[in-house]
């Protein structure tokens, strides 16, 4: 069956790029079964095994999100919702990133707490084997192990995120990047109790607390603006898309069309366009306005749908920042 999000059939290359993701999107969660077991078992009262444990249980929501808004973006438009479920993926962003932003905040204040107080945690020792062993070890051991694999995950999901606009997909890709730092924040916490310094521990999970809360942010800003409706922009939000102004001038190409501007809602992995376009001598035909909507859709397959208004002005109210674009004009 051919891939599709909504009435949008997937090329080729984004169809494997979409395949590949929700592979390694279970590959994640299979992983950080393994390793949330893994740092639960060891993490006594360390503050930052327990922020690093806290993290790990955090990041099943971006991979689990993108899962379930990849299979709800699937369902074809209705009466209901005549623009499709394709806000599925916003919907998704912002619930990863206001989990993270919440439990982030939660842990810095619970961090800094136990450094106010200056808590000393214990660290003693367990049997292995019928041998008694520094449970420090285990713990470093434990955190190295969950350091390479997120960070080769998050590698291999960068790329696909890009292919298929999805930000969600890319909200996972860049904390799965960014887990080396828990892994050594908590490796040198762990050290740090090993040697004496009691408040290493304290300040190695402040470190992975803000982190988190710093993920939160950045994604939560990203998600709130996307789903307010803001210009298209791209997968990382970044800037403009360039593709906007790839339909701006694919319209003003056409011989019958003296100006053309659009403005371009992002509905997830799908675009929605309203174009507004100045004929050169008269109202086109209809004919012409077909064969216009049909070459913005077939310009790239992130253009879902359009509508070409022919207008006898661009319309300021309309499009923002056309009054400005005018006054640069002239000034030059």
């Amino acid at each position: 069956m051919t891939a599709r999000f909504g009435h949008t059939e997937l090329p080729d290359e984004q169809e494997r790029a979409l395949r590949r993701a929700v592979r390694l999107a279970w590959l994640t969660i299979a992983f950080l079964v393994t390793a949330v077991t893994g740092v639960y078992l060891v993490m006594g009262s360390s503050q930052a095994m327990k922020a690093a444990w806290m993290e790990d249980m955090l990041s099943f929501i971006p991979p689990i999100s993108f899962l379930v808004a990849v299979r709800v973006t699937r369902r074809r438009p209705s009466a209901g919702h005549p623009y499709g479920y394709h806000r599925a993926v916003a919907v998704g962003h912002l619930v990863a990133a206001t989990a993270l932003v919440a439990m982030g905040a939660f842990m810095v204040w619970d961090s800094a707490s136990g450094l106010i107080k200056a808590e000393h945690p214990p660290v003693g020792l367990m049997e292995v084997a019928g041998q008694p062993v520094w449970s420090g070890w285990l713990m470093v051991a434990v955190m190295a192990y969950t350091a390479v694999p997120p960070v080769l995950l998050g590698r291999a999901k960068m790329p696909l995120a890009e292919q298929l606009h999805d930000r969600v997909l890319y909200a996972d890709a860049d904390m799965n990047k960014a887990d080396w730092m828990t892994a050594v924040g908590g490796i040198a916490g762990v050290v740090g109790i090993g040697l004496g310094l009691w408040w290493a521990d304290a300040v190695a999970a402040l470190f992975i607390s803000g982190s988190i809360l710093r993920d939160g942010v950045s994604n939560m800003r990203v998600a709130v603006s996307a789903i307010m409706d803001a210009r298209a922009e791209t997968y990382d939000g970044e800037g403009p898309h360039p593709l906007v102004r790839r339909i701006d001038a694919a319209l003003g190409a056409l011989p019958w069309v003296d100006r053309a501007r659009s403005r371009v809602r992002d509905e997830g992995h799908v675009f929605h366009v309203e174009a507004f376009v100045v004929p050169v001598d008269g109202a086109p035909d209809l004919t012409e306005l077909s064969r216009a909507r049909e070459l913005l859709r077939d310009l790239d397959w992130k253009v879902q749908d359009a509508v070409i208004v022919p207008v006898e002005e661009l319309p300021d109210e309309l499009l923002p920042g056309l009054s400005e674009e005018k006054a640069g004009h002239d000034a030059s």
